[in-house]
């Protein structure tokens, strides 16, 4: 019938207008910053159309295996180590670009919660008492940001609150981090107490003074991590009574795209970026409220001479 014969044609038009290249964008303000520049430097460099897809980190990485999307721009590793081995150790379908970004994780309490507790440890949220300072519903215990659902830190802070014991006395927070960082705003403001996740590159070292509180080093053998997607039983069987390791943000990258656009695979595999450039787009984009796209397009602007050296 001409309606299905209309309707056919419909799709086809839909297909060939899909992006040349797609990059998947997870829930946190580092990786839309970096998105939205790789997106303009593809798009004046090479004539290519590029799409932004919001999407969690595992579902990234299954589309840049089946060829759905193209980039990952900010892989934290160790954090998606499991995603990271699967896809580009194990199936060479996905590429990591070598330059990361070094970054901190940790919890944090604002300036004004140490002076009126006196907290100086993470491990002080186990006793009941320090926990009490930081109970705003007024059940008895302590609440916590560690971090919004699908980061796979979430899961580590949830394994390190129970090596720690304070999972017992806090109650572990998940929420999304617009929702969070407005909470550390008011609590400043309010001059409340709050203990939340902390990592950089982020603007909220330069918004707020923070204190990061102290642990025991980093020790390989007494980090024992498991992630949900390895074993049902990761919370049981995982231990973590440490802070975390330095990790390393790295763009990926499908690995079809050395054959469909080899120009923009050897630009991905040359991006550099640092912990302070990382931090400034964050800050723009959330704080001064830049509009993503048109931020990006300044950004690329004034760091010419950086971009052209990705182009080697």
């Amino acid at each position: 019938s001409g309606a299905a014969c209309a309707a056919l044609l419909a799709v086809s038009v839909i297909a060939a207008q899909a992006a040349d290249i797609v990059i998947g964008v997870p829930n946190w303000p580092s990786v839309a910053a970096t998105a939205n520049i790789l997106k303009v430097v593809m798009e004046d460099n090479f004539g290519v159309e590029v799409e932004l897809q919001n999407a969690t980190n595992p579902v990234v990485f299954e589309a840049m295996d089946t060829g759905s999307m193209h980039v990952h721009p900010e892989v934290w590793l160790p954090n998606q180590a499991n995603l990271h081995d699967s896809f580009v150790k194990q199936k060479g379908t996905v590429k990591m670009n070598p330059n990361g970004v070094e970054a901190f994780q940790g919890m944090c309490v604002t300036k004004g919660t140490a002076e009126r507790t006196g907290i100086k440890n993470l491990s002080d949220l186990a006793d009941p008492d320090m926990a009490k300072h930081f109970d705003t519903n007024g059940d008895g215990k302590g609440e916590v940001w560690i971090g919004a659902s699908g980061w796979a830190s979430t899961n580590v802070e949830k394994i390190r609150a129970k090596s720690y014991g304070y999972d017992e006395t806090m109650e572990l927070v998940e929420m999304d981090e617009t929702l969070a960082l407005a909470g550390v705003d008011a609590a400043v403001a309010k001059k409340a107490n709050l203990a939340f996740f902390c990592y950089t590159p982020h603007h909220l070292f330069a918004l707020h003074e923070l204190v990061i509180l102290k642990e025991p080093s980093y020790d390989t053998a007494k980090w024992k991590v498991i992630q949900p997607t390895d074993d049902p039983q990761w919370l049981e069987k995982s231990e973590a009574p440490v802070a975390w390791d330095l990790a390393y943000l790295h763009v990926h990258y499908a690995a079809s795209l050395d054959k469909s656009f080899p120009e923009v695979a050897s630009m991905l595999s040359n991006v550099k970026l640092n912990t302070e450039l990382v931090s400034g787009m964050t800050y723009a984009i959330v704080v001064d409220k830049a509009d993503p796209a048109e931020y990006a397009k300044q950004w690329v602007k004034e760091n010419a001479k950086l971009v052209n050296s990705w182009m080697k």
